[in-house]
């Protein structure tokens, strides 16, 4: 009987690394190596400071995007707006929450519900026909709708959700 308990506790061990070595390694998230101009914090899995996420302006840029043209009530005309998907952002830390707190620079914050959140929609923009926007012109980062695309982004709900100037989200469950 004795003769099979080593066997045994190297199958187990075995087991364990097998089963490790199969599980999908954490995502890392690189620090930010310019200024940061967004952090998000609360019910995320992916950080990399002090349990919150920080990105500076490359590393957003860098992320998959998406691009529309639209009118606003707060520019003439439409433009053309560039950025990441606010989905998709989330997705890449692990979000998992009902809420997003977006919060400006100052100190404004709205919140956002998740079933709000769609794939490509909204964006955190941060080119407006081709070219970054500074705080002056509501930068360098806007939460924006494809507001022509359709009438259920043509809300005062979907308007106030609309935060330009961004500096944080807070996930909450």
């Amino acid at each position: 009987m004795s003769y099979f308990r080593p066997a045994l506790r190297q199958f187990a061990v075995a087991l364990v690394l097998a089963t490790a070595a199969a599980l999908p390694a954490r995502a890392e998230l690189a620090a930010p190596a310019g200024e940061p101009v967004l952090t998000v914090r609360g019910a995320i899995s992916v950080t990399n400071s002090d349990g919150a996420a920080s990105f500076d302006m490359d590393m957003l840029q860098a992320m998959p995007s998406a691009e529309f043209a639209t009118s606003t009530n707060w520019t003439e005309g439409v433009k053309t707006f560039k950025g990441v998907p606010l989905k998709t952002l989330l997705d890449s830390l692990g979000a998992k929450g009902a809420t997003v707190t977006a919060t400006a620079l100052n100190n404004y914050s709205v919140d956002i519900p998740m079933e709000a959140i769609e794939d490509g929609v909204p964006i955190i923009a941060y080119t407006i026909d081709g070219e970054t926007f500074s705080r002056r012109d509501k930068g360098p980062l806007w939460i924006v709708f494809p507001y022509d695309s359709s009438t259920e982004y043509q809300s005062e709900l979907v308007f106030g959700w609309s935060i330009w100037q961004l500096t944080e989200l807070t996930v909450t469950e």
